[in-house]
């Protein structure tokens, strides 16, 4: 089934890699969101924001909170808004899924009670964002993927549960589906954690050295090479000669080759690629 809205289209709009972000300014919008729904961290303007939609919001930040990706968010320069799905659920108990039509195990969940919590983190979102739904059958999640969405001005994501989600929500919104791997995990959440650290760290000011982000692996098509620091001997292990020579061509050459010699000799699909290009 095609979906009617793709990435590729999505970041036609988005802002060139050299555009200034303004972040960090308290924004006060209008909204018809009950207040129990809202997230409880204020709306920064003009900071890229994630928005989960998830059964399970106190999941959230998670990892994201540590280390720099956990000061950036302190820092505002980029934010959180999660969405709990039970909170949309229908009657008394909150239901927010159903039996599988056609019969088969496990539970999906409902299109209606997706529709009302999508309606409300899209009417949240500014500028360009990416609906995207985590799915072991999606485009998998990738480097380049990342830089795009770093690019833009967010993303909403859909973590699902059981069996998956009513496929005409998928239709309906243009949702685009995006795995993690080629592999089934229990929900969503995990896989949105992990998307959206590898994008923010891509952010203009989260890492302390913009460099990081270009020598390191599949930034060039390449894994990464092999990394040295103090003591200069261990084990019986010195570190090569060469990166103790203070000749930088030299290094970015032997650095260059064991890149090369890596990515041949553990992802071959990733060195005939590069081979093609």
């Amino acid at each position: 089934m095609q979906l009617k809205n793709n990435l590729s289209q999505i970041t036609k709009g988005a802002r060139n890699d050299q555009s200034p972000r303004s972040a960090g300014r308290i924004a006060v919008r209008p909204t018809l969101q009950p207040r129990e729904l809202m997230t409880e961290t204020p709306d920064i303007a003009g900071s890229w924001t994630a928005q989960i939609i998830t059964l399970f919001p106190q999941a959230f930040p998670g990892v994201l909170g540590e280390s720099l990706t956990g000061k950036a968010l302190q820092d505002g320069l980029w934010q959180l808004q999660t969405f709990d799905l039970r909170s949309y659920g229908i009657g008394k108990h909150r239901n927010v899924d159903d039996t599988p039509a056609g019969g088969g195990a496990g539970m999906v969940l409902r299109a209606d009670v997706l529709e009302k919590a999508i309606k409300d983190a899209r009417a949240g979102t500014k500028g360009v964002a990416p609906l995207i739904y985590l799915s072991p059958r999606g485009r998998r999640f990738d480097q380049a993927m990342a830089r795009e969405w770093a690019r833009m001005d967010g993303v909403t994501m859909l973590c699902g549960r059981f069996e998956g989600v009513d496929e005409r929500v998928l239709e309906h919104f243009g949702i685009q589906e995006v795995s993690l791997g080629d592999f089934v995990m229990t929900g969503g959440e995990i896989a949105a954690q992990a998307m959206i650290d590898a994008t923010v760290r891509l952010l203009p000011g989260v890492l302390g050295n913009a460099e990081s982000a270009m020598e390191e692996s599949f930034s060039s098509g390449l894994l990464e090479h092999p990394q040295f620091t103090k003591p200069a001997e261990w084990q019986g292990y010195p570190i090569p000669d060469v990166l103790l020579s203070g000749n930088h061509a030299k290094i970015a050459e032997w650095r260059r080759a064991l890149a090369e010699k890596i990515t041949r000799e553990r992802r071959p699909d990733l060195w005939d690629k590069q081979s093609k290009e």
